[in-house]
């Protein structure tokens, strides 16, 4: 009973004179934050204390600015992040649940306090404390030892003290902080920002900060007049209240836009890792282990690799040092989100009237409500579908930016369909789609080829060839409904192909072209859209054979005086090409010689040996005389046709370099 009378006055000496500060305006943000602004009266020598949750602490701390009407605020304070077991293992004591009041007696031995015991009082230093049985039933009682001032040890019954008091100022702040630590980790989600003042004036105090809040989001109904040229367009803001108190009567305002916004880690302490530093001569003196003898050979040969190793082997081996190379230290970053390009483009939307929203509820403000310029159409994408997608083209010229959301589409006084669309700025324009008109059907049809040669070019020994792939896309539209309509035909954009022999577009965005097409009531249309893909072939000319080049020089696209250039060098290709083809069948006449000669040797070499064939021999003798005259003229002519084809290529190699058109 008692330590609860001692944690209910430190909890009341915690919270004492806390003045509150209401929440006056709240602006909700689209990437996931909210300003707050509170105003209240702060009387002399009042606390303020504001509430946030764990995770708010961080924006807290980097957002939060106090201003006043003329007084001071001594100072801001806020519950520290340090984790209960770390606050409550600085004191001398820990009371566990359910302990009785003599085991935390016991814990701080040698305390003085003060005991009453009705009209008796008795004051002493704590020897012990102790649960000990009851003398007439099972049951325990409590009972310490106290070292009185007159020298005494007495066993007093602490259930029959009326009152206990420690006498140490030191203790007793020491046991309000325990109690205010465990109350205040009652609430794990829960910390407190503590605004002090010692002014002798009240004076009003104004706090703001932001906080993560759930983004606020739009949603739209359009509503087509029935003359089908406008409409009304409504917007409602969906907000989330999830701080856990009551917004009442409260400014708001509503952001479309993306500011850079990012978590710094303010709340938690941070420590600094140092480095260690010693002096050298502080260090002991290692003992120094040698190695056994090596021969005297071995070591010559480890001395002369150690000479040769590259300087970087030689130290890649240190520990604790620093090696070349390589980074102390990898830097942290922290990267800005990918909305840069958003800076500075917002647009408010202000709730005119005051908002309350209870905690833990959701409200829709209702933020626009104007007349803007719409027109239906239809819209066709070929997305393997046969009917195209009712539409209308939005123009904004209501003034304001309109923040990206669903659109609940209501024509003639009937739900209509359900469309998406992105943020549109004031006198910018969108088209929107909501669902599938089943009176209208288009059939396609593609035809691709590849046209000749456009262009060709010479230089520096390289021929430049342009060619074209071309494509042509129909669009054949069929109207069964006796009203005629508007089509959107959207064409895509494709990489390096251009728009040719077409009908200009009505707009171009980054991956369509979107034609308009008037199409007649129970009528039909044909429309067509061409692109082309030029190209650059490049290929050397000394690569190209004759017969190659003739399709080149039959180009029209070149001049009389270019094609006369590429016969020269394909005259002159044909030429090699013939010398080449002589040569090789007077290597393989060479061959067949060269082992006609080699056998009459043999015949020879075997006749010699055997008498009565000095004839025959003669007879090889003459012929082998004739071969050897036949394989020369073969060698001099291969060695002509030689000179000639390295004649020819200098000529060709000079004719390429000049060429140049």
């Amino acid at each position: 009973m008692k330590i609860k009378r001692i944690a209910a006055i430190s909890v009341c000496a915690t919270v004492l004179s806390a003045a509150e500060l209401p929440v006056r305006t709240v602006v909700l943000y689209k990437h996931g934050v909210g300003y707050f602004s509170r105003h209240g009266t702060l009387q002399p020598g009042d606390t303020a204390r504001l509430d946030f949750k764990t995770g708010e602490m961080n924006d807290v701390l980097k957002s939060l600015t106090i201003t006043d009407s003329g007084g001071k605020v001594t100072g801001v304070r806020y519950d520290s992040s340090i984790p209960l077991e770390q606050k409550l293992g600085d004191l001398p004591f820990l009371i566990e649940k359910g302990q009785p009041l003599s085991a935390v007696l016991d814990q701080v031995k040698g305390a003085r306090i003060e005991m009453e015991f009705g009209p008796q009082k008795i004051a002493g230093a704590i020897v012990s404390a102790r649960l000990i049985p009851a003398d007439h039933d099972h049951s325990e009682r409590e009972q310490a030892t106290l070292f009185l001032d007159s020298g005494e040890l007495r066993n007093v019954d602490l259930s029959a003290a009326s009152s206990i008091r420690f006498t140490d100022a030191k203790l007793q702040s020491q046991f309000r902080d325990y109690l205010a630590a465990v109350t205040g980790a009652r609430s794990k989600d829960k910390r407190s920002v503590y605004i002090d003042s010692t002014q002798t004036t009240a004076r009003d105090v104004r706090a703001e900060y932001i906080i993560p809040m759930p983004a606020w989001k739009s949603s739209y109904r359009l509503m087509f007049d029935p003359t089908g040229t406008g409409a009304t367009l409504e917007g409602w803001a969906i907000v989330d209240n999830t701080t856990g108190e009551d917004w009442t009567s409260v400014r708001m305002s509503l952001i479309s836009g993306k500011p850079i916004s990012f978590i710094s880690q303010l709340y938690a302490p941070k420590y600094i890792a140092r480095q260690g530093a010693e002096l050298q001569e502080d260090k002991a003196l290692a003992p120094e282990v040698y190695n056994g003898a090596i021969s005297v050979e071995s070591q010559q040969r480890a001395a002369k690799m150690s000479m040769a190793a590259p300087m970087s082997q030689a130290i890649s081996g240190a520990v604790g040092g620093f090696v070349p190379g390589q980074s102390r230290s990898q830097p942290t970053t922290i990267a800005a989100p990918a909305m840069a390009q958003e800076l500075a483009d917002l647009f408010e939307y202000d709730i005119a009237r005051p908002v309350t929203v209870r905690k833990d509820e959701s409200a829709m403000l209702p933020f626009l409500q104007q007349k803007l310029t719409a027109r239906k159409l239809l819209i066709y994408s070929n997305t393997g579908t046969s009917n195209p997608l009712s539409a209308a083209e939005l123009s904004n010229t209501t003034g304001k930016t309109l923040d990206g959301g669903p659109i609940t589409v209501y024509d003639a006084g009937a739900y209509a369909g359900e469309a998406l669309v992105e943020t549109v700025k004031a006198g910018d324009k969108r088209f929107i789609s909501y669902g599938l008109d089943l009176g209208t059907r288009i059939s396609t049809t593609q035809n691709s080829h590849t046209d000749d040669v456009r262009e060709i070019h010479v230089h520096n020994g390289l021929l430049i060839s342009k060619s074209a792939v071309i494509q042509t896309t129909s669009y054949s539209i069929r109207n069964v409904d006796p009203r005629p309509k508007t089509l959107i035909i959207e064409y895509p954009v494709r990489l390096n192909f251009h728009l040719i022999d077409t009908a200009k577009p009505l707009e171009t965005s980054s991956t369509v072209y979107r034609f308009e097409v008037k199409v007649p009531a129970s009528g039909s249309v044909e429309f067509q859209v061409t692109d082309e893909n030029v190209y650059d072939r490049q290929l050397s000319l000394s690569s190209i054979n004759p017969d190659g080049l003739l399709a080149y020089i039959r180009n029209r696209t070149i001049s009389d005086t270019a094609r006369k250039q590429l016969q020269q060098i394909a005259d002159l290709k044909t030429q090699i090409v013939k010398a080449d083809t002589d040569r090789n069948a007077l290597s393989s006449q060479i061959l067949a010689a060269t082992q006609d000669e080699e056998r009459t040797r043999q015949n020879i070499a075997s006749l010699s040996s055997v008498s009565g064939q000095q004839q025959a021999v003669q007879d090889y003798a003459r012929k082998l005389s004739e071969q050897e005259a036949g394989i020369v003229r073969l060698r001099e002519r291969q060695s002509a046709l030689d000179q000639q084809k390295t004649a020819l290529q200098f000529q060709l190699n000079d004719l390429m370099g000049q060429l140049d058109f």
